[in-house]
């Protein structure tokens, strides 16, 4: 059975640290709405306090947890160990999306690597961690990081950029606009 805390322990902000994959998960208010589920490789997550996190986003082909965060806040992260002791941690929270630009960007930018593509930086304010045991989670050796995207992102200029993020990226596939596409004046 899990165990739930109100903020992130040292030992869970160690173990966090030591994952090369998380995954975000958010939903729209919308009964009939689609549930996201979102893998993140890549050097994004940063633990600012026990409580707040961010990653960096980078372009994708849908922007689905930033319309679902602008929509309703609710926001979740999910590390499972592939490799070690067995554990699946699971931080519930409140999201926010900044976009380049603005005061908020100047101050949390400097904290990370801005790969190609770089869109917008996901925050969460954390009231719940939860662990359980991930006794099924199987074993997976890491072989390295995908390039794809980034040499995708590095092979396009950046108004391509920009036009595919206003027909890919400004809205959910439920029809949410996304902070970008706002941005881009885009409305669903």
């Amino acid at each position: 059975m899990g165990k739930m805390f109100e903020a992130m322990l040292p030992q869970h902000e160690a173990f966090i640290r030591k994952q090369r994959i998380f995954f975000v998960g958010s939903a729209p208010l919308q009964a009939d709405g689609h549930v996201n589920i979102s893998p993140k490789g890549y050097d994004v997550l940063r633990i600012f306090s026990p409580t707040e996190v961010a990653y960096l986003d980078v372009t994708g082909s849908g922007n689905e947890t930033s319309a679902h965060v602008l929509e309703n806040g609710r926001i979740t992260f999910m590390f499972a160990a592939f490799e070690g002791p067995p554990m699946i941690l699971r931080l519930y929270g409140t999201g926010s999306v900044v976009l380049p630009g603005t005061p908020e960007w100047e101050a949390l930018a400097p904290h990370f690597t801005l790969y190609p593509g770089t869109r917008q930086i996901v925050c969460a304010k954390v009231h719940a961690v939860k662990t359980s045991c991930g006794f099924s989670v199987p074993f997976f050796d890491y072989a390295g990081e995908r390039d794809t995207l980034l040499k995708w992102a590095e092979n396009k200029a950046d108004d391509e950029i920009t036009d595919y993020r206003r027909t890919k990226n400004a809205a959910s596939m439920d029809g949410l606009p996304t902070p970008i596409g706002i941005g881009l004046g885009v409305r669903p």
